[in-house]
């Protein structure tokens, strides 16, 4: 963490305590040195905080690239750790940034989901993170919020005093697809992306809030 990066944890972390009375779980599955992919469910703009604030190691976010053309904005976004992409996240350019941080040792989050819930449920996953997961060689940890939708929800003018909670999963490997999906055909590399996103997903769903 750099010093911009930490005061920032800081204070999350000194808020979810008292506003939001929160509690993480399952932060020692997460590895403290290199490449690792955060995968977690979205239900609020709370979530990318709260996943970070639970760990002792810095991680990446990412960002619309258009918030990076404001020149004091983008240079707290990029002390920050933040990753500028496109609107929708999956251009080449994005990719290719991810991918890089993922290659120098870095931790990255990213919603399966592709976009915060409507009702707090959980929604089906996009095969965004599929590809990401293929071309990376990073580990997958999947991650479930609580909480957060009822806080900041899609509906809230301004976070609510509620309980929140954040559980870390147990690291998932995808060597035997990432080794298929370097020799298969378009249709089923396209089908390898979805069954990662989707595999990931039902990972995320079956974590509970409380400690194993």
């Amino acid at each position: 963490m750099n010093l911009s990066y930490r005061i920032a944890w800081i204070i999350f972390r000194a808020i979810f305590a008292t506003y939001f009375r929160w509690r993480a779980f399952g932060a020692e599955n997460v590895p403290l040195q290199g490449g690792v992919i955060l995968a977690s469910n979205h239900a609020s703009f709370l979530d990318p905080p709260l996943v970070g604030a639970g760990l002792k190691r810095g991680i990446n976010f990412l960002a619309r690239e258009s918030l990076f053309r404001f020149l004091m904005m983008g240079a707290v976004l990029r002390s920050w750790n933040v990753v500028p992409v496109d609107r929708e996240g999956g251009g080449a350019k994005g990719l290719k940034n991810i991918l890089g941080r993922l290659l120098n040792g870095s931790g990255i989050i990213l919603f399966p989901e592709g976009t915060r819930t409507k009702d707090g449920q959980l929604q089906p996953a996009r095969s965004g993170i599929g590809l990401t997961v293929i071309k990376s060689t990073a580990p997958v940890v999947p991650v479930r919020v609580f909480g957060t939708f009822e806080a900041y929800g899609r509906n809230h003018k301004f976070p609510r005093p509620h309980r929140l909670a954040v559980k870390y999963g147990r690291p998932m490997n995808f060597e035997n697809l990432r080794v298929e999906a370097k020799t298969c055909d378009k249709v089923r590399l396209k089908e390898i992306y979805q069954q990662v996103a989707d595999e990931i997903m039902a990972a995320i769903a079956k974590l509970e809030p409380k400690a194993d």
